[in-house]
């Protein structure tokens, strides 16, 4: 049989990277792929800082892991990167470093330093606009006295790796980036980095990962707190019956365990401020459902993977599904690691399973609230009538809107059930002595008493997207 002539069709290199640029990452999930890296290189600490300086603003994420030598460096800018990954690594692909980075800058810098003692430190640098010049597969070599300047002294004698990126044009999309509304958009930014990356490696930070020392994050300085989506600190926490289920793949065989929790209704929460933050960044009702691990990594945060609808009722229920990296076609993990789809094999074992989970949920929902302590009662008068009870308040049933995610701060949902919902006849009062409301309670409340509710609820929505910061600064 002659042997077929071969030709070499090499990927046009501008072309190609602008589409890479475009595979499904925003910026949270960005700094999480570069966490990634972190953690399997065994980094203990890793500190990401977001500084802005109009459109030489910059963002920096180092560690203090294994570090890389010349070769492993020069390696990791290739794409689909060839090196072997074992079962518990968070990568998978080749594509994470390169990928996640260009998908937010125009240039990305990694200064590294292996852990072998006499290690050189080595520095790589891929610049869009010079690939854009020359249409070729090309990175700098940098010498030390050329690094740009964030990345300097950062990693002193120790190993370890600095990610920077620099030309940010997919982070300050703004015609003044030098104003104050840039400013105020890469520090919310910042806010929401931190709150991703507590949930995201909330296992890791709290010291529950085998084998390894906690992880710390620090966002511009400030520790990363896990979040717990399952508040296995509060008492009233319900975990429901395990379940471990095969599942098979392209790679073979492997175990998915399932762990459902139903949470307590708010009013047996050890305290509202707990509450609040068990809500998470998209609030009660868009947060129930599955929290799917990749080698304990969180990937998807709630949902219900089309198994059953959103449900008011349901919220309180939130199920840790677990898998390893030998599953990840079984899964369709992709590359920014932030969507699974579910085996079918898997969805049909789940269905009645949700079912069960969704009626403990409910069951919880309805738990009747702990009475509150009477109000004093007024001194009798001779020959007087005493005065009118003020009308109960009790929590309100007005349904959040699925639609509606919260911005920041772990914030409930805009209507939030511990708000007044009025039913008295023709006039209302709040019960004696009670604390003030805040403009957004006011607001809330008074929707809720004339039923525009809903009405409220897509302003809010509208005031995020136009104006993020009065809508910080009224609580939403």
């Amino acid at each position: 049989m002659a042997v077929r002539k071969t030709i070499q069709v090499v990927p046009r290199a501008r072309r190609t990277l602008t589409s890479l640029r475009n595979l499904g990452y925003d910026l949270r999930h960005a700094v999480a792929d570069i966490v990634d890296n972190s953690v399997s290189a065994d980094a203990t600490t890793v500190h990401v800082t977001v500084r802005f300086d109009g459109t030489r603003s910059w963002i920096r994420i180092s560690d203090d892991g294994r570090g890389m030598d010349a070769e492993t460096l020069s390696e990791a800018f290739r794409y689909g990167s060839d090196r072997e990954y074992n079962g518990t690594e968070l990568g998978r692909f080749g594509f994470g470093l390169k990928s996640a980075s260009t998908s937010q800058c125009r240039k990305m810098t990694v200064v590294s330093r292996a852990d072998t003692p006499g290690a050189a430190l080595e520095a790589r640098q891929l610049d869009l606009d010079h690939i854009d010049e020359v249409d070729d597969w090309e990175i700098f070599d940098l010498p030390p006295d050329e690094l740009p300047e964030p990345t300097r002294a950062v990693l002193g004698e120790g190993s370890g790796t600095v990610v920077l990126w620099e030309g940010l044009d997919r982070v300050l999309r703004y015609q003044d980036p030098f104003g104050g509304w840039a400013k105020k958009q890469l520090i919310a930014h910042a806010e929401d980095i931190d709150q991703h990356l507590g949930m995201v490696f909330h296992r890791f930070l709290a010291g529950e990962v085998d084998d390894r020392e906690p992880l710390q994050i620090t966002v511009n300085g400030t520790p990363v707190e896990a979040w717990d989506p399952f508040c296995r600190a509060e008492p009233s926490t319900s975990a429901l019956q395990e379940e471990d289920m095969e599942v098979r793949s392209l790679d073979g065989h492997g175990i998915v365990r399932l762990r459902p929790f139903v949470l307590p209704n708010q009013n047996h929460f050890s305290s509202q401020a707990v509450w609040k933050r068990a809500s998470g960044p998209k609030g009660w009702n868009r947060q129930q459902g599955f929290y799917i691990y990749r080698a304990e990594r969180l990937i998807q945060s709630g949902g219900w993977c089309r198994l059953r609808a959103v449900d008011e009722h349901a919220k309180l229920a939130r199920i840790s599904l677990e898998f390893f990296p030998e599953l990840d076609s079984a899964f369709g993990v992709n590359v920014a690691k932030a969507s699974v789809t579910l085996p079918e094999e898997l969805r049909k074992e789940l269905t009645p399973l949700v079912t069960t989970w969704g009626r403990a949920a409910d069951t919880a929902y309805r738990q009747k609230q702990r009475p509150p302590s009477p109000p004093p009662r007024p001194p009798k008068r001779s020959g007087a009538a005493l005065s009118s009870p003020a009308p109960t308040i009790r929590p309100s049933s007005s349904q959040p809107d699925p639609s509606h995610e919260q911005a920041s701060s772990f914030k409930p949902t805009a209507f939030s059930p511990a708000l007044a919902d009025h039913r008295g006849a023709g006039t209302t009062s709040r019960v004696p002595d009670a604390a003030p409301l805040s403009a957004r309670e006011a607001l809330e409340a008074a929707a809720s008493q004339v039923g525009e509710t809903e009405a409220l609820n897509r302003i809010v929505s509208a005031l995020h997207t136009m104006s993020p910061e009065v809508a910080h600064d009224l609580g939403w």
